[in-house]
């Protein structure tokens, strides 16, 4: 346990030194974010009534997406294991005696976790401090707290798991561009990154809900904002469990597949 701590540590060190970056990501992503917001803002100006979302509601979700992009963006994948992959150098990986699915997860966890610290306050601040109904509302009780918390952990969590499939399936193609183009556009659409679940049809929404796409930023962004409360964020939570757990058993398998046909050329 204690290397793959190192692993995390290390990663999450390197990712803070990105500053100037993360900089320039605050503007960029408080300025989507109000842009965004202000799309939305004409459509609800004609019939507030006929959207499933408050508009409140709505700006807290579009928030809370621009503040924590760098921990949900599929697209924001570590490319140094990619082209590992595809020229070779993992089989220094390899010799390591540890589970390279282990090392590349917790990698992810600190890769991600510390591209999100460096952004995350600033755009949350200057959301709070918007006038309603387009800035951030806090929720009002310490439950809805605590249950957000849990639930971004456990999307968190099962975002790396995708993740970890996309890296793996990698061994099986000669580039991996393709694959990360699909799946960075398909993901994306499918958690609720373009338009929010439930703005879907009805029928198409409840399908979207139960995959393991709907996991991610969907639901801690809508216990945030209350779009969901009751039996239905104890629901929403057991499916994040269930997926990461079953994410994670088919990469692991994937990841075992892979390592028994893996061949390495050069000398």
């Amino acid at each position: 346990m204690r290397k793959y701590l190192s692993f995390l540590r290390l990663k999450f060190s390197m990712g803070l030194q990105y500053r100037a970056a993360a900089l320039a990501g605050v503007i960029t992503q408080f300025a989507w974010g109000g842009l965004k917001i202000l799309m939305f803002a004409a459509f609800y100006r004609e019939n507030p009534a006929a959207f499933p979302m408050k508009f409140e509601a709505l700006s807290s979700y579009i928030w809370l997406e621009q503040a924590t992009l760098a921990l949900f963006m599929i697209w924001g994948m570590e490319y140094d294991i990619f082209d590992s992959i595809t020229n070779g150098n993992v089989v220094y990986e390899l010799c390591r005696p540890i589970s390279i699915y282990n090392m590349w997860f917790v990698r992810g966890i600190g890769y991600r976790y510390a591209k999100m610290v460096l952004r995350c306050v600033p755009v949350l601040v200057l959301a709070i401090l918007l006038p309603k109904p387009y800035g951030l509302v806090l929720p009002s009780h310490i439950e809805v707290w605590f249950l957000f918390v849990i639930s971004m952990m456990l999307a968190s969590l099962v975002t790396i798991s995708l993740c970890m499939l996309i890296y793996i399936t990698c061994f099986f193609t000669v580039s991996s561009m393709g694959i990360r183009i699909i799946t960075a556009s398909a993901f994306e659409f499918l958690q609720g990154g373009v338009i929010p679940i439930p703005f879907f049809p009805p029928a198409i929404a409840r399908v979207m809900e139960l995959l393991p796409f709907a996991a991610m930023q969907n639901v801690p962004f809508r216990i945030w904002s209350g779009d969901i409360s009751g039996i239905k964020i104890i629901e929403s939570m057991g499916l994040q469990v269930f997926w990461f757990v079953i994410l994670t058993l088919i990469g692991k398998l994937m990841c075992a597949r892979a390592m028994r046909r893996v061949c390495v050329q050069g000398g």
